[in-house]
């Protein structure tokens, strides 16, 4: 796989519990990829790219890794990124 649905992704990660919850954040414009505002649930990520997520105020700056089949456990998702605000502090 080498990409995957930006709201399927988001879920995937364990950034929200429900893929409507994921599509909700991203129609409401709380999402970028790579610096540009994403508003459309179905856009393609790709391994590279970098999510900057505003989220129950706070904001979390993550680079996709890789991709799941389907949603696992936290550390099944955590392989799927690295969290680029913990390396910079």
């Amino acid at each position: 796989m080498e990409r995957q649905r930006l709201d399927k992704w988001l879920w995937h990660a364990r950034v929200v519990k429900a893929r409507t919850s994921a599509a909700a954040l991203v129609e409401a414009g709380h999402v970028r990829i790579n610096g540009v505002r994403e508003s459309t649930p179905g856009h393609a990520v790709k391994p590279g790219d970098v999510l900057t997520i505003a989220l129950d105020r706070s904001v979390r700056v993550l680079k996709v890794i890789g991709f799941s089949e389907r949603w696992g456990d936290a550390t099944a998702a955590r392989v799927l990124y690295e969290d680029l605000q913990s390396r910079a502090e």
